[in-house]
Parts: C-alpha cells; structure tokens; sequence
C-alpha cells in the first residue's frame, strides 16, 4: 500500500474523548477546486490500538466529510457534507468489540463521485458515555490492501 504523509488524516491519533463529536486528526485544504471527479482514490481508516469504555456501553462512528471552513462544522456531522462513514460500532468495558481491536479495518472505501468541499477531514461521534481508549489511522491512499495473509499449512 502507497501511503503519503500529506494524504494521512490521522497516524495512531486518539478517539479517546467524552460523549460528542470531535475531529480527529488533521483537516486537508484540498484547495478551490476541491476533489472532484476523482477516479481509484481509497479513504482508509483502521484501529491503531483498541477503542473501548471504562464504564457502560457507548457507541462510536466515523465520518469522512468535507466542509467550506476548516472547523469542519464546527464539530457537528449535519454541518457538513458527509462522503462515507463506518458503522455504529458498540464500545463496553466489561465486553470487547472484536472490530474495535489493534489491527482491524473499520472503513476502506474507494471516495464517492461528487462534489467536495474545500476541507476535508474525520469526524468521529461517541455516543452514552467517554471512550477511554483507543487510536485510530486514517488516510487516502491508491492503492488499498485487498488481500489477506494466511499461515502456511508446512513450514519451511
């Protein structure tokens, strides 16, 4: 996988925060043309350590979107033009979420056609109660991961 520092929104970036939603990472000034039109261009965003709660269960999601300013809306997901998300993923303390583990991707999706605005960047929404832990990577790259490693049956 090609990976650019200038196209990495966020590289083991914390989502560790209180009930809310808060931008994670860095925001890209993609310029007055925007990013239109584009062809083959991947937003990935994978769990660097695991997310989870100390207390009772709560839920996490992310968000890529794109907005005229760069507060990204200030924070508020319905400010902004949202491109893709992930889904509504549970956090708890005494259960593990197995998708919120080290290592796991949590969204890898080719960018949709269409319009954006000139910020682009990762909104993340932690709903019940504070998550305590967890760090995520999230960036545009080409070329995606698209196949998967297994154990030889024999050793070598």
């Amino acid at each position: 996988m090609i990976l650019d520092s200038r196209n990495e929104f966020a590289d083991a970036t914390t989502v560790a925060a209180a009930a809310g939603t808060a931008l994670i990472g860095n925001v890209m000034d993609l310029g007055t043309d925007g990013l239109n039109d584009v062809d083959n261009l991947y937003c990935v965003i994978s769990v660097d350590t695991e997310i989870a709660t100390a207390a009772a269960a709560g839920t996490v999601q992310l968000f890529l979107v794109s907005d005229a300013l760069a507060t990204l809306g200030a924070g508020v997901v319905a400010n902004c033009t949202t491109h893709a998300s992930t889904p509504l993923f549970v956090t708890g303390a005494t259960t593990t979420n197995a998708l919120l583990l080290a290592g796991k991707t949590l969204m890898q999706v080719e960018l949709p056609k269409g319009q954006y605005e000139r910020y682009l960047g990762i909104l993340c929404t932690t709903a019940t109660t504070t998550t305590t832990t967890g760090k995520v990577n999230a960036f545009l790259t080409p070329t995606p991961v698209t196949q998967k490693s297994f154990d030889a049956p024999f050793q070598l």
